[in-house]
């Protein structure tokens, strides 16, 4: 072999061995550069894992309220409630909207509802009483047969006895004493109102009936002594508007007449003080006049 030909297969072989180093450090620098960004890869999807479960977790914390608060909230302010038909027992009442009415009224009635007051109510009056008998009525509203009511009739230091009648109206016959009864109306087995009423005998009733008129007539006729003044009163100030001229001319005449009826006694008196406060004529005085004319 020449010298020239082994030159050749040197150079020849350091350019394929430079060649080779050349590709295994691109590889590798391909490889480490794949390494870094599959890295950065998995951090940024941890960092995206971590901001998903921060944000997760800040919704469940800082969640806004239900909307079924903010809509009883905003019910609450819109709705008023009028007021209770009755001050015991069962009612009802108007609820009225003050917003968001049709043809842009301030208030509108949107239902009615019932309501309750206190249980007891006292001493009632019966719906109708003649001599013979008397209905009595429970506290209840429309309709009827939504409560249960029990009536019991009452006796002084003893237990009440319940009555079979379990209807809102009772009738009653009157008898030779007095009675005593009360209905508990219920509703779910719970007193909701509870009335108590009086049955007189017809003595009483006819007693009752005739002090009545004495009343009704006292009374009617203090009302008309009071409307006749109150009238008088009346018209007597509009006489006063209408003439005022007159008045206030007549009212300064009278008021008038006892300044000058005081001026005239205050200058009576002046002058019956200066006549006392005169001198009187000396003594001596006259005994010489008298000389000088002898």
């Amino acid at each position: 072999m020449s010298p020239r030909g082994t030159g050749c297969s040197a150079g020849l072989l350091m350019t394929v061995g430079w060649l080779l180093l050349a590709g295994l450090q691109s590889a590798r620098g391909t490889n480490v550069t794949a390494a870094v960004q599959d890295a950065g890869l998995a951090h940024e999807g941890e960092g995206e894992e971590e901001t998903e479960n921060n944000d997760s977790e800040t919704a469940e914390n800082y969640a806004p309220p239900e909307t079924e608060d903010v809509s009883n909230r905003n019910v609450v302010k819109e709705v008023e409630f009028g007021m209770c038909t009755v001050t015991c027992g069962i009612g009802v009442r108007e609820v009225i909207l003050t917003n968001g009415c049709p043809g842009g009224e301030s208030k509108c009635v949107v239902r009615v509802e019932e309501c309750r007051g206190p249980t007891d109510c006292g001493w009632g009056k019966p719906i109708s009483e003649s001599l013979e008998s008397v209905r009595l009525a429970c506290i209840h509203t429309s309709p009827l047969n939504r409560f249960k009511y029990m009536w019991k009739l009452l006796r002084q230091d003893q237990q009440s006895i319940i009555l079979v009648n379990d209807s809102a109206i009772l009738e009653v016959r009157k008898e030779s004493h007095p009675l005593a009864f009360e209905c508990d109306t219920l509703d779910n087995n719970e007193i909701v109102a509870t009335i108590k009423f009086t049955v007189y005998t017809s003595s009483e009733l006819q007693m009752r009936r005739s002090s009545l008129p004495a009343t009704d007539a006292a009374l009617i006729f203090v009302l008309t002594i009071g409307v006749i003044i109150c009238v008088f009163i009346i018209f007597l100030l509009i006489f006063i508007i209408i003439n005022w001229a007159a008045v206030k001319a007549f009212w300064g005449a009278k008021a008038s007449t006892p300044e000058v009826q005081s001026e005239q006694s205050s200058v009576r008196y002046k002058d019956s003080t200066s006549l006392d406060q005169l001198p009187t004529e000396m003594p001596g005085e006259d005994d010489a006049l008298s000389e000088w004319n002898e």
